[in-house]
């Protein structure tokens, strides 16, 4: 899994960008909000995150910031949403507006996003709202203590062909119900039997 990639950037439109690290140019998909805080800086840094469209094909979205694509990562989590609908949400609402859309039940905001329906945004609501909590939404808001762990576990799991998204939940579940004392391979473990 590659957390980022920093190098100098080759070329930029407002749906992807290429960034050329040590004579190898990556391309990766982006945001408006991405776009815009880019600016036209040579050097460029993105944080990554790689999707399977099919099982053969993968693709790569790159962020600005961690709190961006964290938000991405669960979006992506919710049934019938793709990296594409998560990635057209950033580009019509800040990530700002959707975590209060979330929190609030604000179905309105989130279905004024093209390609997401009320259903979709009710999912949207209904599978996040716990996770977001109340309060004030901070930019490490949706990284867990466990993060890494997580990451280790829920990377092993996509390469043992479950799906992404509900290896993910999985995984949540356990962590909620058997706390953040686990190791990878009891993550792992408990993980295989919910699957």
């Amino acid at each position: 899994m590659i957390y980022h990639i920093e190098g100098r950037l080759v070329e930029k439109t407002p749906t992807y960008a290429v960034i050329d690290a040590v004579g190898v140019g990556y391309i990766m998909q982006i945001s408006l909000n991405t776009f815009t805080k880019i600016g036209d800086n040579e050097k460029c840094k993105l944080f990554t995150e790689q999707v399977y469209v099919r099982d053969d094909m993968p693709r790569f979205f790159g962020f600005y910031d961690t709190a961006e694509r964290n938000l991405f990562r669960q979006l992506v989590s919710v049934s019938g949403v793709g990296g594409t609908s998560a990635l057209l949400m950033f580009s019509s609402l800040s990530a700002d507006e959707i975590q209060n859309a979330i929190v609030t039940g604000n179905v309105t905001l989130l279905k004024s996003v093209k390609g997401i329906g009320e259903k979709t945004a009710q999912r949207i609501i209904v599978d996040l709202k716990d996770k977001m909590g109340k309060g004030t939404l901070s930019t490490e808001f949706f990284v867990p203590s466990n993060n890494i762990l997580k990451e280790e576990a829920l990377s092993a799991l996509v390469m043992l062909g479950f799906n992404k998204p509900a290896a993910d939940k999985a995984l949540d579940k356990i962590i909620k119900t058997l706390g953040t004392g686990q190791t990878v391979e009891q993550l792992i473990k408990a993980a295989l039997k919910n699957l």
